[in-house]
């Protein structure tokens, strides 16, 4: 498995799998290709759109990173980042989650994001365990959501 930058080429693939995950309930939000470029791959306030890439080259996964900006919908502090991770069900408990939050802590680092924000569906077990999994701790409620944060870790110099 190899992670990659998101282009916009790979919408139609990660639009199929985020369907797939519509239609298994695991997702309330836009899975449309026009969605996924605008609002992951060619959002402007990204700081890192990245995809997991198998062996054979099928997107297995995308996480995106993006800095929170005034009046955001999420209500998340501003200069925070965002992160979104979604895995195409035929690769879920493969690794795909732990390889793109690799990619994504370093590129918080380099963006100098202090923390992130996961806002989380009350009822998606499986990414609230995936969140406390890579360090995040639940600090508020909103909506139906659960809102976990990590404090970016910086390597000493």
């Amino acid at each position: 498995m190899e992670t990659i930058h998101a282009t916009l080429e790979d919408a139609a693939e990660i639009s199929a799998f985020l369907k797939e995950l519509a239609d298994l309930g695991k997702r309330q939000r836009p899975w449309d290709e026009a969605y996924v470029r605008e609002y992951y791959i060619g959002n402007p306030d990204s700081i890192q759109c990245s995809v997991a890439v198998g062996d054979d080259g099928a997107i297995l996964g995308l996480q995106s990173l993006t800095r929170a900006a005034e009046g955001n919908v999420y209500d998340v502090t501003p200069g925070w980042g965002i992160i979104g991770t979604h895995v195409k069900p035929s690769a879920a408990r493969r690794g795909v989650g732990r390889a793109l939050f690799a990619a994504t802590i370093k590129a918080a680092q380099n963006a100098g994001i202090g923390n992130i924000d996961a806002t989380i569906g009350a009822t998606n077990g499986e990414g609230l365990a995936y969140y406390e999994a890579m360090g995040f701790r639940t600090y508020r409620s909103m909506n139906g959501a659960i809102c976990k944060m990590l404090d970016v870790p910086f390597p000493s110099a």
